[in-house]
């Protein structure tokens, strides 16, 4: 496998805003792992590396926080199901 570019992790932060929450949360993951071997690459325009982290973590945590409301959210709709508090 070849190494990751920006290009390639900036398409799976577009990519990340059509999936469901948990698939999301995945390919953000691969994403800043991705974007993190990159940190010491010479090569690479480490403004740009920078502020596309700041994007992959704070979309991170806007997919994170929503999934995890809307599930408590759910559990005060339905109290009978099985996510219920």
């Amino acid at each position: 496998m070849a190494d990751p570019t920006l290009a390639d992790i900036e398409r799976a932060l577009e990519r990340a805003a059509d999936l469901e929450p948990g698939n999301a949360v995945a390919v953000l993951r691969t994403a800043r792992h991705d974007i993190r071997k990159l940190a010491s690459d010479p090569d690479i325009d480490a403004d740009r590396r920078q502020a596309l982290e700041t994007r992959l973590e704070q979309r991170l945590r806007e997919v994170s926080e929503r999934d995890a409301y809307d599930g408590g959210l759910r559990s005060a709709i339905n109290p009978n199901e099985d996510d219920a508090l």
